[in-house]
């Protein structure tokens, strides 16, 4: 098998060939998660770049009250997480809150990885492999990892569902 790493505009895909075709395409991430990248190549120092996720949290609206509820409460992270999908003309979208200035800056990451994009769209997207683009995995301790594959298990359970 070989995989081909292309754009279209600035979304990458990656084709999973096999000698007679096609066998699958995986989106890499979407415009928004894009600029981010970018931002996180000017940014030497990791502290920089915490706080720059930090920031990306902080510039988040606050998740209502009401929608504070056992059922948009993601298990397995370390803080207090709520996430809240939902499908819009054919678009996920989901917005969160959690009560750790880091995790919500995770949330706000995941939203501009997956954000405007099908629930099609949101499987095919490897979105451990995209926050490695931004060296994440070598910098978030054990919980806060165990907590980010938490939260993206719930958006590809909600796209599943859709």
């Amino acid at each position: 098998m070989k995989s081909f790493l292309y754009k279209t505009g600035r979304k990458q895909h990656l084709d999973l060939v096999e000698s007679n075709g096609i066998i699958g395409e995986q989106t890499m991430a979407n415009n928004a998660f894009e600029d981010i990248v970018e931002d996180f190549t000017f940014l030497d120092d990791w502290e920089d770049r915490y706080r720059y996720v930090i920031e990306q949290g902080k510039s988040m609206s606050p998740l209502p009250s009401a929608l504070k509820v056992p059922a948009t409460k993601v298990d397995g992270c370390a803080s207090q997480v709520w996430l809240h999908s939902v499908v819009n003309n054919g678009k996920f979208h989901f917005d969160g809150e959690s009560d750790a200035m880091i995790v919500q800056g995770l949330i706000a990451l995941l939203r501009h990885l997956y954000n405007d994009l099908t629930p099609a769209e949101v499987l095919m997207v490897d979105a451990r492999s995209e926050m490695m683009r931004l060296g994440l995995n070598d910098h978030l301790s054990a919980q806060r990892s165990n907590g980010l594959r938490a939260m993206i298990e719930r958006i590809r359970l909600v796209a599943t569902d859709q």
